[in-house]
């Protein structure tokens, strides 16, 4: 697989994207761990901290088509610059606060569109640029990689700071954490500030993206993702609490969450390998039933440490190993030009199923004192995605000629 990275420098500026998204994902994909110690420190209450880390979901999804359109008009550099320092200062601010509404501004808003503007529709959409068509499913599968890996070294580590520092220190230590991403923001921007203008007869930005919403495919692709949003930030977000309710220890809910970010390296490179000997949309299909039949399986199993560290490698497999195959088809379906704008709406429509399960499930269990209608929703809507994608269609979609 690496041997199509090689060329012209890829393989330096895909591994400087799988390291910022390392760190961005990293940071976010761990706060998750800081539910219990907010409420415990504040008196807020689950339903109240679930929905600030709602509108961080949704949020982090908001600003991926934004992000991405500044960057295929402006560049990357600035994007992920601002990205990576808007990320730190909502880190380091959110101790401050003490209410609901001040952790929607530092959590939901600042922390949230930092990492979002460091996320995968800028740096799959920067990279997609500068390598070849051969080489593009490969390198987003290992920039992929880089944010599941991120998750494994962040998760445990960040568990380890609250212990060590409660959790307002922890927090102080992981906003200078991420800044550790600013030196490898020139790796992935350089060689130019921007894609070139579009050519006389090609669409614009907002034909493109006008032509895109209106292709079946496309649609389709947004309704599974949707999907996916929902069980990853319900997952990311309550995991601990389940933990907690089981009567398990802290570690068990961490370790779950390095194991799923571990397992997902696996399953993004074989993603990657795989897409270009499958079609996306089958492979999407596969990963989402094999969601619906674990999810199951969970149910009907004790709940010990061993069954969720099998649930945590199981669903590590399929975890954000979607986003390559997605992105994938929406650079097939309308080429990489716009590919950061139009994948970035996706993203949104991904983020708005994680809003969804992030609040829904504060919700829950404020309510009825655990999990069970989450878990059940998330079989139905992985069987229903499974379902959606197999109509969907690889073919590149004709542009409309752009207006003399």
């Amino acid at each position: 697989m690496f041997n199509t990275l090689r060329s012209a420098g890829a393989l330096a500026v895909t591994l400087a994207a799988a390291g910022i998204l390392m760190i961005t994902m990293g940071v976010r994909q761990s706060v998750g761990l800081f539910v219990g110690p907010i409420n415990t420190s504040t008196g807020l209450g689950i339903a109240t901290i679930s929905f600030a880390f709602a509108v961080a979901q949704f949020t982090w999804g908001a600003i991926q088509p934004i992000a991405g359109a500044a960057a295929d008009r402006w560049g990357a550099r600035a994007v992920l610059a601002a990205g990576v320092l808007l990320l730190a200062l909502g880190m380091a601010l959110t101790p401050l606060v003490g209410t609901g509404a001040g952790l929607v501004f530092t959590q939901g808003l600042l922390m949230a569109m930092g990492a979002g503007a460091g996320a995968f529709s800028v740096l799959i959409g920067a990279a997609a640029r500068r390598l070849p068509a051969e080489a593009r499913g490969p390198a987003a599968g290992v920039i992929n990689a880089g944010g599941s890996l991120g998750q494994f070294v962040f998760a445990p580590v960040a568990q380890k700071l609250i212990q060590w520092f409660g959790w307002m220190g922890a927090m102080g230590a992981l906003a200078a954490i991420s800044l550790a991403a600013l030196p490898l923001v020139g790796q992935v921007s350089k060689g130019g500030p921007a894609a070139p203008a579009p050519a006389a007869g090609e669409q614009g930005l907002r034909a493109a993206v006008r032509g895109a919403l209106g292709d079946r495919s496309y649609l389709l692709l947004h309704a599974g993702f949707f999907t996916c949003g929902f069980h990853i930030a319900f997952l990311v977000t309550h995991l601990p609490t389940e933990v907690d309710l089981c009567g398990l220890p802290a570690s068990v809910a961490s370790w779950s969450l390095a194991l799923i970010g571990l397992a997902n390296i696996v399953g993004s490179l074989w993603v990657g390998h795989l897409m270009g000997q499958c079609r996306s949309k089958t492979i999407l299909a596969v990963m989402y039933a094999s969601r619906a039949l674990l999810i199951a399986w969970y149910l009907l199993m004790p709940r010990e440490p061993w069954v969720f560290y099998v649930f945590a490698v199981g669903l590590g497999l399929s975890w954000l190993a979607t986003v390559p195959p997605t992105a994938g088809i929406v650079g097939k379906l309308f080429g990489v030009r716009y590919l950061g704008t139009l994948f970035g709406l996706t993203l949104l429509s991904h983020q708005t199923g994680g809003f969804l399960g992030a609040w829904l499930g504060g919700l829950a269990v404020t309510r009825f004192g655990d999990y069970t209608w989450m878990w059940w929703a998330d079989i139905a809507l992985a069987a229903l995605a499974a379902v959606l994608n197999l109509p969907i269609r690889e073919a590149p979609v004709k542009p409309a000629p752009a207006a003399a």
